[in-house]
């Protein structure tokens, strides 16, 4: 093999500049985690290509570091590509537009990461980077992989083959990584790749000659055969699905301690706060707004983070990958291409990154179907109305309502396929493409990852319910508070009676003003600004057995899914004179509609809410996404149509069967 022995000086920076360095690498390297742990920065991560299609930026000391997506050539068609191209010329990782007319910012160095189990592949994405002439850094990660299969990486030999330092490093222990930064300060320009013969001769001659051992080949043999197994159409389809139904056992059982903990210490707050402050608007503002409101959905955190980490063990181990076959050969007849599993598949966390992610689909049928179908996936914004519901229809019978729990995110993602298919058959003709992936190594799961990961989405869901919901819940408080109306004569006459029956027969007194507190509030929400629009509504869902109260809940959720068990929680206590001595589960297991004898939480009527919530497009922020990368309202308002009217029709036929089997 040619070299050139030429080594250029290292590049010098005074510390006090800020440093452009721009990470790249294959996907499925480990980048995305050696960056999160360059940055302090909890980077979620997974194991195939197109998960990440936007550039990463942090701030570390005096450098600025850009985790880019990855990528197997700087050349090819993919939009991973195209963004690397743009950001290593310069251009902003926002607008990464070839007319883009911002001044060029070119890197001041590139990190390339190898990985050492696949050192030869990845060497010829390294050679597309070393032809454009930046100073770089070389991390050969993943080295326990590389060990495992018997292999040995000398990196003083490549960095003497490339002309620029080369370090090995492992992301998911940490090895090496505290030598990176420094690194970063000396790196060179590396040595020009020879003209006289091919990056692919090139990579394979430069692995070879830094690679020392033997492949263990008894590690692959184990590989091959789980694979065998858990890419089978029947035995891996059977065990991806017993996989997932006890993941959704245990989030139910596991967290339900938790839950009881944090149900018990937002009572205990209401109480205080309500004794603690003299009567009036602010003390029912803070504890039957407030408190109750934001208690009423923090309750789920457990489950939510539960869920998060098992699937994020799974996520790193390597099985997920595995999955992804399964769910191509099921996507093939509905006219997807395997390209949507992972916007499909990150839609169950939100659907906006996952419609996002949908620019990684080559054809822009394919993609348009993904996109319009990507919120029928269960996301965690439906999980606290998922598990309100499931509770209700199955108190004390958790193996029961795990089942449900699944067969919601089943329903979604069928109805989802059901509707790709019409669009690929109607609107969006054109042929299916095929899926090539690369199944990483299995391994072990790191927990720290794990807890971290689940750490960040726990966050946002309390940001979010400590901002979008508590402002839903104020205002669902004021209006539902106001206007003061007068008590009905029935409760005035209540109340006459239990004044000559206090002296001689207090029990019977206290019984006719229980009585008369009941009418009250129900008169008082009936007539208040959140009962006049829940009424005048009424009558569009009274047939899929909602009343008022609920529909309420229902229009309001409209903005944000999670927002309707906060809603129910505040329009319910309207009804409710012991807040603070039952628990807020069986408060609106507990509640009436106006007869004051029927439960607003009918069977017929949790079902039907549960197929009305796995089926509908309640999410404002979605609706802007799907225009945006669609291209027009025209596709968001398709989307929204679609689903509203499955969700009603879905919802009609689970009330009435529910209502005949009952």
């Amino acid at each position: 093999m040619t070299t050139t022995n030429h080594t250029p000086p290292p590049v010098t920076t005074p510390d006090t500049a800020t440093r452009r360095v721009a990470m790249l690498g294959n996907p499925n390297v480990g980048k995305s985690t050696l960056f999160g742990r360059l940055a302090g920065a909890r980077v979620r991560t997974a194991n195939f290509p197109g998960t990440t299609q936007s550039a990463e930026i942090t701030r570390v000391g005096s450098r600025e570091l850009i985790d880019l997506p990855g990528t197997y050539a700087l050349e090819d068609d993919s939009p991973e590509a195209a963004l690397c191209r743009a950001v290593l010329a310069g251009h902003d990782p926002d607008r990464p537009a070839a007319d883009d007319d911002t001044p060029a910012h070119v890197p001041d160095a590139v990190c390339i990461v190898l990985d050492a189990a696949n050192l030869a592949r990845n060497l010829r994405l390294a050679g597309e980077a070393i032809r454009l002439g930046l100073p770089t850094l070389i991390l050969i990660n993943r080295t326990d992989q590389a060990e495992r299969r018997g292999l040995t990486i000398n990196p003083d030999s490549l960095a003497d083959l490339l002309g620029c330092e080369a370090l090995l490093t492992n992301g998911l222990t940490g090895r090496g990584v505290e030598a990176v930064l420094p690194a970063l300060g000396r790196t060179r320009i590396p040595n020009p790749l020879p003209n006289d013969q091919s990056l692919r001769d090139w990579a394979e001659q430069t692995a070879a000659a830094v690679t020392t051992g033997a492949a263990a080949h008894n590690a692959d043999t184990t590989t091959d055969r789980l694979d065998d197994l858990l890419t089978h159409p029947a035995l891996g389809t059977a065990f991806f699905a017993v996989v997932m139904t006890a993941l959704f056992y245990a989030v139910f059982k596991v967290a339900a301690y938790p839950m009881d903990w944090i149900d018990a210490a937002f009572a205990a707050l209401a109480e205080v706060t309500a004794s603690s402050l003299p009567p009036g608007p602010i003390a029912d503002l803070l504890a039957n707004g407030v408190i109750a409101g934001v208690g009423a959905t923090v309750i789920f955190l457990p489950q939510i983070c539960l869920m998060f980490f098992l699937i994020t063990l799974l996520e790193h181990s390597g099985y997920l990958p595995r999955a992804a076959l399964l769910v191509d050969r099921l996507f093939r007849p509905f006219g997807l291409p395997g390209h949507a599993f992972v916007p499909l598949l990150s839609s169950h966390a939100c659907a906006i990154p996952g419609i996002i992610a949908c620019r990684g689909i080559p054809d822009r049928r394919e993609r348009l179907a993904a996109i319009c179908i990507a919120p029928f996936m269960s996301c965690t914004a439906r999980i606290p109305v998922y598990v309100l519901l499931t509770s209700l229809l199955f108190a004390d019978r958790p193996a029961l309502a795990a089942l449900a729990f699944t067969g919601c995110y089943v329903l979604g993602a069928a109805a989802g396929l059901i509707v790709a298919v019409v669009l690929r058959r109607t609107l969006l003709k054109g042929p299916s493409s095929t899926m090539a992936i690369e199944l990483p190594a299995y391994r072990r799961p790191s927990v720290r990852l794990a807890i971290l990961t689940t750490w960040d989405r726990a966050r946002i869901f309390l940001v979010k319910a400590g901002t979008v919901i508590l402002g839903m819940v104020i205002a669902l408080w004021w209006l539902g508070e106001y206007p003061h109306t007068d008590p009905p004569q029935q409760a005035i006459e209540l109340r006459e009676q239990a004044a000559l029956l206090e002296s001689n027969m207090p029990t019977a007194a206290d019984q006719l003003l229980d009585q008369a507190d009941a009418i009250e509030a129900r008169h008082a929400s009936a007539n208040s600004f959140m009962g006049i629009a829940g009424r005048t509504a009424a009558p569009v869902f009274a047939p899929i057995g909602y009343d008022w109260q609920l529909t309420i809940g229902v229009v309001s959720s409209f903005a944000a899914r999670e927002v309707f068990v906060s809603t129910m929680a505040v329009v319910l206590q309207q009804d409710e004179d012991e807040l603070t001595t039952d628990t807020g589960l069986d408060r609106i297991a507990n509640a009436k509609r106006d007869d004051g004898t029927t439960p607003v939480f009918t069977t017929p009527t949790a079902w039907s809410l549960l197929v009305f919530y796995v089926l509908a497009m309640q999410c404002l922020p979605t609706l802007a996404v799907t225009a945006r990368e669609a291209g027009g309202w025209r596709w968001a308002a398709l989307q929204f149509a679609v689903m509203t009217t499955l969700a009603y029709a879905g919802a009609l036929i689970a009330y009435h069967a529910a209502g005949v089997l009952a």
